[in-house]
Formats: structure tokens, C-alpha cells, sequence
């Protein structure tokens, strides 16, 4: 797998797991990840493994205000892979 595709691959499983430790610490009414901390997570280009979590796991669902960024940042990083898609290697 190119490198590029092996990152991807690598930030959107840490911003899932990033999710799951909030939606875990949520539960046990511990300590919460910083809802910043979520969206700069996935900047990355991890919006798929953000919209799993939320999606898989239940979490940050009420919050209009966390699904406002976290679709911008969805509507971001399409436009960046729209405009680099001829530049990057096809995955095997």
C-alpha cells in the first residue's frame, strides 16, 4: 500500500480511537478529550474514521454544533482530495 493511503489509513484509525476513549471516559463520568482535540484530529484527513465513531458508536450525536465542523472539515478534505487525486499513486 502507497504511503499515502497507509497515513490515511493510520489517522483515521487514531481519530476512531480517540473517539472511543471520549465516548469511554463519557460513560465512566471521567476526564473528556477536548471537543478541539476531536476536530483537530480529524483534520488529517480522518473525516471517515470521525463519522464511524460518531456513527458506530453513538457519540457526539446531539451536538449540532460538533457535526457543523466536523462537515466542514468533510467538505474540506473532499475538496483537497478532488484537486489531488491526479497526483496521488493508485493503491494495488
Amino acid at each position: 500500500m502507497p504511503l499515502p493511503w497507509s497515513c490515511l489509513s493510520f489517522f483515521n484509525l487514531l481519530c476512531f480511537l480517540l473517539f472511543a476513549w471520549d465516548k469511554r471516559q463519557a460513560r465512566r463520568g471521567q476526564r473528556r478529550v477536548a471537543e478541539t482535540t476531536l476536530h483537530l484530529a480529524t483534520l488529517p484527513g480522518a473525516a471517515p474514521g470521525a463519522w464511524a465513531a460518531m456513527g458506530l458508536l453513538h457519540h457526539k450525536t446531539r451536538k449540532a454544533a460538533f457535526w457543523g465542523v466536523t462537515l466542514g472539515l468533510t467538505l474540506l478534505q473532499g475538496a483537497v482530495l478532488y484537486f489531488a487525486w491526479p497526483y496521488l499513486p493508485v493503491p494495488l
